[in-house]
This record gives structure tokens, C-alpha cells and sequence, in this order.
């Protein structure tokens, strides 16, 4: 055997046979190892390589592996690896067609790239025939080596197309080899590590080693992941099995956050390639072929994430405190791109439904695991999430899908929940369901079973919620009421009538639901609240309006109850009963209490009638007015006779001293003004032609000031009425024309609402009235008859685009955001100050939060200048905020 010439001997090896290999392992070995680490040839150094691993490797016994040769060949290895990489980046700049010498040397450095990657993968495959476990120190310095090798060489594949600049075409061959080599050493490494052995006395080395692996496969995940749906599967399948394979000697040295990041923004990239491929199909109409066959393919590696991410998020939850915002903005960002978010791609519904079925069921026991959780319920029930309009909606959803879930909840889950942190669930919900103006108006649907065993329906939005919160309602522990009545009164309070609406509609519920005494004791809570606000507020319409409703759902005798506790007769309680309806009552209760409520309301009138008329004593009257209406339109047919003439009388002597101007200037008497008209539609027939001529005449004068909506919508409800009258000939000469006047300007008025009802309040006038003459009086021009005609027939005026729709609710959305926060922000800026506390800096949020209100404002004036021409001094303000923003842009630099 030569000892001098390295050629020599490996030409005398060549004709060596197992035996010889085996027997002069000991001599050879050493020899040969040094002419490796001499080697600087690559055709050399390849054929060393494949001598050592195929000839003696298979002589050396697993515990002498690492310290004999692993340790000795690999790292030498890994330098020719650097070299080669670095000579094909080199190369591959000046790659072209006619350069045929530096494309014959590109194809060389491939080649023997592609060589190199078969030995290592052949070394592996041997180790893994040794035995079924594998101890991690016999083969070290293996694992880390090769998956250098894998992660470099996938990067080289991944970034191909700007390494050879375009000239893949001449070398895509040699390239696809090495993606396929590469493939199966990746494959035969996995097959190794999964044999490898760690006990509960493995070193802090083996540890460390075995970490290492798992954090540098998370990194190859990160660059395969647009590369082959089969081998990020399968990558990713190795990290959670040795994960959880080794879960107590790894799971306080694992980076948990990574991996779970990892998983999630492969979890999104995966469904967004889903819905891509489905909206393409979409648009193109067709839905088999290739394309289908790849969206199915898809959707399994979505279904594949989302069962990696429950196990794993099973055996490591403890570890997430830090990454919930994760998991959080998982759920939210899918949501928000998938119907019935109005931000979602067009895809179809056997689509949707696949998605549905195979990727979002696999991803709900997620939830499940994460109720428990702490850390998890403080982030979904921040105050301080501040979400972008497209994941509103997903808010939501995700806040339902919680209860729904919570009620088969242990008592200390739900409680986590239902008590919170900052918010309670039952607030969430409320809070989270007033950011969903955009989808509520349009509105959106989702499914939901009405009967059992009947298929899903669509349902609205706002009945989805409400059918949902009603359940949990159902559900909830008596111990968690405290936070249910406060988020419903909250709700009941706030500034958003619709969430206002759904509060009612819940606490209604909870009053058929509970017990008799239950619903007593929320009515008389919501009387005494009525009584001790002032009420000029809006919040105690919203209240009036629910004790309207909850009267109806008590028992007679906690009615009965009610009626002596707040006696009609008494002035301090009229504030109360002018919000119920008298119809709740019982016949003889009713009777009583309408005719207590007219005599105290008016004693109430006449005393301010026979003083001196102060504007300033004029809201008890307002309420005293209130009174009558209801017991009026309530219980009119139980009032006598006697009565009924009485309270026509007073009504006739507010008409004497009301004056336009005066009315038109101040709030309060515009509210006794309406109702007023609103008292005089129930005696309408009983009206004597002075009092026809006084109503008729302070309105047309009222109009000419332009009175606010409130007035001109209470104008159109009398008028109405007046279809039921014949009017006095005394009368007809000044009324007529004043009649056919207001009827004209309110079809014309621009205001949709007044617009509206006027057309139907005309067409109520026009079918009732004895007058006939005075219908084509009203349509004064070929615009109003046009609109009347088209009312009629219920022609629409303008047909609007689905498309176009949902972008006007996007804006509008801007727009109800920003005044909602202005509401909210004058609610919590009354009342007594607050404690001093210390000072704390300005954290990220709060800059965010105030950049996204700026936002708002921006877009709500962009869209109040689409609809029509801005004020003259809107110049001159803008070009103020202009520097204040160049000032503040300035104090950050």
C-alpha cells in the first residue's frame, strides 16, 4: 500500500474487498482521513468522500462513529459545500447562451453539488440500518452538518430564478436533481432522527443538540414553503412529532414562540393560496381540472396545519403566555378573509363550503384548548385591540364561538370569562358588535339551524348575535349576573342604537327566561334610573323604550305592584309612566291608571297655563304632555267622555301664545310643539275650525324657518291624519292652501327620511281625504308627481350594485366610527373628575389608536366632499392642519 502517493492509493482501494476494508480499517483510515483533509480538488474530494463512506464507514461501530469519523470528515465536508455554493453564486451571474465554457462550469459545480448531496445522503441511510435506537452522541456532529447542507441547498433552489438571472433553462435539469437529492436526504436525516434515543438521563449536551435540530428544521420550513406542499407537510410533521416525542427533556428549552409563529403564518399562507386558487375558478368559470385538483390538495395542508397547531398548542399551551396576540390574530385574519366578511375574496359556495368543512372544523378545537387560558381570554377581551374595520366582524365571531363553546365550560372557565380582566365577555361582545356597522347595515348573513334537523338558513347578522347571546344568557351561572346586567345596561346606555337594540332585545330574553321576581326587579331598577336622570338625555329614551317592552313581560300582580309603588297621580312619577304603553296593563288596571295619569297631567298643564308661561318650568309640562299621549293613544276608548273633552280644551289654549320664531329658537318648546300635533292626531275628528286654523298657521310659519327634522317629521304624522277630516268651510280658504303647501315642500325635502315619510303620509291623506281637490294641489311639480307615482307602484329609484354597496358601507363605516368615539368620548367626559393617577409615557397603542381616529377623520371628509360642495372657510381649516401635522412630523425626527 503507498505511503507517499495519495493517487496510488486510492487506486490500490479500488480493488479492495469487504473483508481487506475491514481487517485494514485501522491502518487505512487515518491514511485516508488525511488525504481528505489535503484535498482541494472536488473531483478528488468526492471520490474520498464515497471511498470513506461505502468502503470503511460500515467497518466502524456505532459508539466509535462520532469520535472516529463524524467529527473528522463532516466539518472538512461542510467547507466543500461553502466553496462550491459560493462558486456557483459566483458563476451564475455571467451565465449565458453563448458563454457555452462558463455554462459547461456551472453545470461541473452542479453536478458535483448533486454528488456530494448522494454521498451524505447514503451515509445517512447506512447509520439508520445500526439499530432501532440510535444514541445522539454516537452521531453528533451528523445532524447539524447535514441539515447545513439541506437549508443552504434549499435556499439555492428557492432563490434560483435571481441567481442565474434569468437562464434557468440551462441548467434546470442539474437544478431539479439537486431539489430531488436534497429532498431525499432531508427524508433519510428525519427517518435517522426519528430512531434517535433520549432518556431521562440524557446530557445537557444531548439537550442542546437535539433543540438545535428541531430550530434549524423551523428554519427550513420557513424557506420551503412556497416550494412543495408534500415536503413542508412532512417538515413540519417532524418538528411536532419530535416535539412532543421528547416533550420533558425539550419543553423549557424550546423556542415555542417560533415554532408557533412558524405554524400560524404558514396556517395563513396556505388558506390565502386556497382562496386565490378558488377565486381564480371563480372568475374563470371553471371548476374541475388541475386548478380544482390543486385548491383540494390546498385545503389538506390547511386541515394539516390546523391539526399540528391543536396538538401542539395541547402539550405547550403553558408556554404561550407571551404568544396569544398569535393565535389571536390567526383566527382573526382568516375570518376576515372568508365570507360573510365583506372584506372576502368572490369565491363560490361549494368552495366556501369545502373550506369550511375540512380547514375551519379542524381548526375549532383550538379554541377549546385555549378557554382555560388566561393569558389567551386577556388578549381576545382587550380594551386596547384596536382592530382594523376588515377583522371587526371576526371579533365578533370569534366572541360568539366562545360562548357558544363556554357553557360545557368547567365553573372556573367560564368564570374566567365572564368576569375578564378589563372586559367582561358579555362587554366584549356588546363593544366588539358596535364596530360592525358596515355589516349589519348591508347586511351580512350567516347560517344558522332555526328547527332541529332542518337544514341551515342564512339569517341576518343581528339575529345571528341575538339568537347566539340569548343562549349563553340561558347558560349563565346566577353568580356571573352582576356582569351580565352591567354589560346590558351599558349596552342599553351607549351610543349605538342598534347594539342598544340588541341589549333590549337580550334583556327581554332574560325576563321571559328568569323568574317573574327577576323581571319586578330589573323594571323597578330601570323606573328609579328614568326618574333620576335628566330627561333631555338620550339614554333615557333607550330606557324608556325597554321599560316599555319589559312591562309587557311582567306578572299582573307585580304590575299591580309597580302601579302602587309609582303612583300615576303623583307628579314625580309621571317622568316614568310617560314611556309605558298602557296596553301591558290588565283592563281594569289600565282604566285606572289612564284616567290618574290624565288628571295628573292635566293639573300639571294648567298650572303652567294660568302662570306666567316660563320656558325654563316647561320640561315637567313636556312630561305632563307625554302622559296624556300615552293614556291617549293606550287607553283613549277607556277615557270618559268628560275627560277626553278636558284634555282637548288645555291642548286648545297652548295654541294661543305659541309663536314661530319662538319656537323655532328654542328646543324645548319644538318638543311641546310635537306633541302637541301628535295629541291632536287622536282628536283630530273633535277639531273646531279656529283651532284647524291656529295648528295650520303656526306650521306654515314654523316651516319658512327651516324647523330641525324631529318638527318636520311630526308635521308629516298630523298631516296625515288630516285624510280623516273634513274641514270646516270657514276654515277651507286659509287651511287648503296651507295644507297643499306643506305637502309640497316635505315631498321635496332632501332629507330621505322626511322624504319617505312623506310619501307615505300623502298617500295615507290622499286615499282617506273628502277633499279631493286638494291632492293635485300637493304635486306642485313633475319631479314630485314622478316620485309619488313611482311610491306607488314601488318602483326604486335607483338600483344599486351589490359591489357598489359594500364599498358605501365601508366608508360609512369610517364615518359611524369616528362620531361613535366622539359620543363615547363626551359620555365618559361628564360627571365628577376623576382621582389624580400617576403619569405614565404614551404606550404604542395609544399613538395607534389616536393615528387611526386621524385616519377616520380624513376619510369621513373625503367622503362628505364626494357628496357635494364644501364649505368656503373648509380651505382655510385643512391648510391649519397641514402645518399642525408638519409640526408634529418635525418633533418625531
Amino acid at each position: 500500500m503507498s505511503q507517499t502517493d495519495p493517487e496510488l492509493l486510492l487506486q490500490e482501494l479500488g480493488g479492495w474487498d469487504w473483508d481487506l476494508c475491514r481487517r485494514e480499517l485501522p491502518v487505512v483510515l487515518p491514511r485516508l482521513l488525511s488525504v481528505y483533509q489535503e484535498s482541494e480538488d472536488w473531483t478528488e474530494h468526492i471520490r474520498v468522500l464515497r471511498i470513506l463512506t461505502e468502503m470503511f464507514l460500515p467497518h466502524i461501530s456505532l459508539a466509535d462513529l462520532e469520535q472516529t469519523f463524524f467529527s473528522k470528515v463532516l466539518p472538512k465536508t461542510l467547507q466543500l459545500f461553502d466553496n462550491l455554493m459560493y462558486e456557483l453564486s459566483s458563476e451564475a451571474k455571467g451565465l449565458t447562451s453563448q458563454n457555452t465554457e462558463l455554462c459547461s462550469t456551472v453545470r461541473n459545480l452542479l453536478q458535483t453539488m448533486v454528488q456530494l448531496l448522494e454521498t451524505l445522503t447514503g451515509c445517512v441511510r447506512y447509520v439508520c440500518t445500526l439499530q432501532e435506537c440510535v444514541p445522539l452522541e454516537s452521531i453528533r456532529t451528523l445532524p447539524s452538518s447535514v441539515l447545513y447542507v439541506i437549508k443552504n441547498t434549499f435556499t439555492h433552489c428557492k432563490d434560483s430564478e435571481s441567481v442565474y438571472c434569468g437562464h434557468l433553462h440551462l441548467i434546470s435539469d442539474l437544478l431539479q436533481a439537486m431539489f430531488k437529492e436534497t429532498y431525499s436526504l432531508q427524508k433519510q436525516l428525519m427517518e435517522l432522527l426519528d430512531m434517535i434515543s433520549m432518556g431521562s438521563a440524557s446530557t445537557e449536551d444531548n439537550i442542546t443538540d437535539m433543540v438545535s435540530v428541531i430550530h434549524t428544521v423551523l428554519e427550513i420550513c420557513s424557506v420551503i414553503s412556497n416550494m412543495d406542499h408534500a415536503l413542508h407537510a412532512n417538515t413540519w410533521k417532524f418538528i411536532i412529532k419530535q416535539s412532543l416525542k421528547h416533550h420533558s427533556l425539550l419543553q423549557c428549552h424550546l423556542k415555542h414562540s417560533d415554532i408557533l409563529s412558524g405554524l400560524c403564518k404558514d396556517t395563513l399562507l396556505s388558506f390565502h393560496s386556497c382562496l386565490q386558487l378558488a377565486e381564480q375558478m371563480k372568475m374563470s368559470e371553471i371548476q374541475e381540472g388541475t386548478d380544482l385538483r390543486l385548491f383540494q390538495k390546498t385545503v389538506k395542508l390547511c386541515r394539516f396545519f390546523a391539526n399540528s397547531l391543536v396538538h401542539y398548542t395541547k402539550e405547550f399551551l403553558s408556554f404561550f403566555s407571551d404568544s396569544c396576540s398569535q393565535l389571536h390574530q390567526l383566527f382573526l385574519q382568516i375570518y376576515s378573509k372568508f365570507p360573510p366578511s365583506l372584506y372576502a375574496p368572490e369565491i363560490s359556495e361549494v368552495h366556501r363550503d369545502e373550506i369550511s368543512r375540512v380547514f375551519l372544523v379542524a381548526l375549532d378545537p383550538l379554541i377549546n384548548q385555549l378557554l382555560p387560558f388566561s393569558p389567551f381570554m386577556e388578549q381576545v377581551l382587550s380594551e386596547k385591540l384596536g382592530l382594523p374595520p376588515e377583522q371587526q366582524l371576526p371579533q365578533c365571531l370569534i366572541l360568539i364561538t366562545i360562548m357558544d363553546k363556554l357553557s360545557s365550560q368547567p365553573e372556573e372557565v367560564q368564570t374566567l370569562w365572564n368576569t375578564g380582566k378589563s372586559l367582561s365577555l358579555f362587554s366584549a361582545l356588546f363593544f366588539s358588535f358596535q364596530q360592525c356597522s358596515g355589516e349589519l347595515s348591508l347586511p351580512v348573513c350567516l347560517p344558522e339551524v332555526i328547527s332541529t334537523g332542518q337544514p341551515a338558513v342564512p339569517i341576518t347578522l343581528y339575529h345571528y348575535v341575538c339568537v347566539h347571546l340569548c343562549s349563553f344568557i340561558a347558560s349563565t351561572l346566577p353568580s356571573h349576573f352582576p356582569q351580565l346586567e352591567y354589560a346590558l345596561l351599558d349596552a342599553v346606555l351607549g351610543s349605538s342604537m342598534i347594539t342598544s337594540l340588541l341589549a333590549m332585545d337580550s334583556w327581554c330574553f332574560l325576563a321571559r327566561y328568569g323568574t317573574a321576581e327577576l323581571c319586578a326587579h330589573h323594571v323597578v331598577v330601570i323606573a328609579h334610573l328614568i326618574k333620576s336622570w335628566p330627561s333631555d338625555c338620550y339614554q333615557v329614551s333607550a330606557l324608556g323604550v325597554l321599560l316599555r317592552r319589559m312591562l309587557f313581560l311582567m306578572a299582573p300582580d307585580h304590575q299591580a305592584k309597580f302601579a302602587h309603588k309609582f303612583l300615576p297621580e303623583e307628579v314625580e312619577n309621571l317622568a316614568v309612566w310617560q314611556h309605558i304603553s298602557l296596553k301591558a296593563l290588565n283592563p281594569d288596571l289600565r282604566k285606572q291608571v289612564a284616567c290618574q295619569l290624565c288628571v295628573a297631567g292635566l293639573a300639571q298643564c294648567r298650572r303652567w297655563l294660568n302662570s306666567r308661561h316660563a320656558l325654563g318650568e316647561l320640561r315637567p309640562v313636556n312630561t305632563a304632555l307625554s302622559v296624556l299621549l300615552a293614556a291617549c293613544n293606550f287607553a283613549g276608548d277607556t277615557l270618559e267622555a268628560e275627560l277626553q273633552a278636558s284634555v282637548l280644551g288645555v291642548l286648545g289654549q297652548f295654541w294661543t301664545f305659541l309663536q314661530a320664531k319662538q319656537v323655532s329658537d328654542e328646543p324645548c318648546l319644538q318638543q311641546t310643539l310635537c306633541l302637541l300635533l301628535h295629541l291632536l292626531e287622536f282628536f283630530i275628528q273633535a277639531l273646531d275650525a279656529q283651532l284647524i286654523t291656529q295648528v295650520f298657521a303656526l306650521q306654515s310659519s314654523l316651516f319658512q324657518l327651516n324647523p330641525p327634522d324631529h318638527v318636520r317629521l311630526a308635521m308629516v304624522d298630523f298631516l296625515s291624519s288630516m285624510g280623516k277630516v273634513f274641514i270646516p268651510q270657514a276654515a277651507q280658504r286659509q287651511v287648503v292652501p296651507q295644507l297643499s303647501c306643506l305637502f309640497a315642500s316635505l315631498l321635496a325635502d332632501q332629507t330621505w327620511l322626511i322624504h319617505q315619510h312623506a310619501l307615505e303620509a300623502f298617500t295615507h291623506f290622499a286615499e282617506e281625504t273628502s277633499h279631493e281637490d286638494v291632492v293635485p294641489q300637493c304635486l306642485n311639480s313633475e319631479e314630485t308627481k314622478n316620485k309619488v307615482v313611482s311610491f306607488l307602484a314601488k318602483t326604486r329609484q335607483v338600483e344599486e350594485t351589490t359591489e357598489a354597496r359594500t364599498e358605501r358601507v365601508k366608508q360609512e363605516r369610517i364615518t359611524c366610527s369616528a362620531q361613535f368615539m366622539k359620543m363615547d368620548g363626551d359620555l365618559e367626559s361628564t360627571g365628577e373628575p376623576l382621582a389624580k393617577r400617576a403619569c405614565h409615557p404614551p404606550s404604542e397603542e395609544q399613538y395607534k389608536s389616536a393615528l387611526g381616529t386621524m385616519e377616520g377623520a380624513v376619510e369621513a371628509v373625503k367622503l362628505l366632499l364626494r357628496k357635494g360642495s364644501p364649505p368656503a372657510w373648509l380651505a382655510v381649516k385643512l391648510e391649519a392642519l397641514h402645518t399642525a401635522i408638519a409640526i408634529l412630523r418635525d418633533s418625531v425626527r
